[in-house]
């Protein structure tokens, strides 16, 4: 058998906001929340909890031990849901919640080799479609590759394409849907620059992205959607968003599932040989120190380190490194911490025949039927 593809994926990238203002070249902090008037009130928030944070930190500081992980995973590729603008455009969005961090600051991205971010999602045009402008123009100069966004809805269809090994390509497509919360105004249009919206999880849409994963994937090549579907809390999987996974691998060409907007990770499928996450959570983000929803633990964190077989996409094994997030930066979770992950995604993923153990060096493994 060939070498094993490996491949690293992780949720919700929030590098804006309060881990913006950390960093050597923050934004203006001015917000327009309906009770927050200054990005640097969720620093003080997470300091009031654990301590003073470093500022100016450098491009390193927020990513902690995930580099120490990624060295050990040695992944070909590390693919992102980033949620944020990148852009020091001054008009926000109406829409409570505004996400940007410096084009300058955005170095922090490509200190730990991020190789491609997906951007439909609800925040990418936070600052308007000058801030989207100015955060493509930005990856572009990295460089890093993105999907799910762009200048014309071509491009934000169009897949990034990544190098695997040997000359089999790995092609990320990049979705949001609606219900993620993207405003219908967001998406791309021939004419103007936007997200890849996609409105219904329907047999239509499936026959769509089978055809665009067509006209690309070539014998070797593996397809991974990245997809920004529901709600930001809760484990439930609908019907309607299990048989859209299901069929985007049975018609449409997909190997790969790459589910993100909940800020907790959610239950993980293995169907027909091909991994379904439904949910990563985020791994960076400045709600330490939010109230609310403690129970769901989005402080814990995961990076997904999938190993498949060439050229069928077929998953090998999966294992997940767990932190914690405190004083924002990514430590390695407690054995304790470890276990209560363990135990929640294989509570959540008991529907679907999954089940999560911590293994002897502290990682959580999938096993499946």
């Amino acid at each position: 058998m060939s070498e094993p593809l490996v491949m690293a994926l992780c949720g919700d990238v929030m590098t804006g906001r309060g881990i913006d203002q950390i960093l050597p070249h923050p934004c203006s902090s001015t917000l327009y929340e309906s009770c927050v008037t200054s990005a640097r009130d969720y620093v003080a928030l997470a300091e009031a909890v654990n301590g003073v944070i470093p500022s100016p930190a450098d491009f390193n500081y927020i990513w902690g031990d995930a580099p120490a992980a990624l060295a050990r995973l040695k992944p070909a590729v590390w693919i992102v849901n980033l949620e944020t603008s990148i852009t020091r455009a001054e008009r926000a969005e109406d829409k409570g919640i505004n996400y940007r961090m410096s084009p300058e600051n955005a170095r922090c991205l490509a200190a730990v080799g991020i190789s491609c971010c997906a951007l439909a999602n609800n925040h990418v045009l936070d600052w308007g479609r000058d801030g989207l402008l100015d955060t493509l123009e930005t990856l572009d100069a990295l460089p890093i590759r993105h999907a799910g966004a762009g200048r014309s809805s071509a491009e934000a269809a169009a897949p990034a394409i990544l190098a695997g090994h040997g000359r089999s390509r790995i092609l990320v497509f990049a979705f949001g849907v609606a219900d993620s919360g993207i405003p219908a105004a967001w998406a791309a249009t021939p004419a103007r620059p936007g997200v890849n919206l996609l409105r219904q999880l329907t047999p239509a849409a499936v026959a769509d992205i089978g055809k665009a994963v067509g006209a690309v994937k070539k014998p070797g090549d593996v397809a991974v959607l990245s997809l920004h579907w529901g709600g930001n809390w809760g484990y439930e999987v609908s019907d309607e968003e299990r048989r859209f996974a299901h069929a985007l691998i049975d018609g449409a060409g997909i190997d790969v599932i790459h589910g993100h907007s909940s800020h907790h990770p959610r239950g993980i499928e293995v169907y027909r040989g091909k991994l379904i996450l439904y949910g990563c959570g985020d791994f960076i983000n400045d709600y330490e120190g939010i109230s609310g929803y403690e129970a769901y633990r989005g402080d814990l964190a995961l990076l997904y380190g999938l190993s498949l077989e060439p050229p069928t996409g077929r998953l090998l094994s999966l294992s997940m490194t767990p932190f914690r997030i405190r004083k924002f930066r990514l430590h390695r979770a407690s054995a304790e911490d470890a276990a209560w992950l363990a135990r929640t995604l294989s509570n959540a993923s008991a529907p679907f025949g999954t089940r999560v153990t911590v293994g002897s060096d502290g990682a959580l493994d999938l096993a499946w039927p």
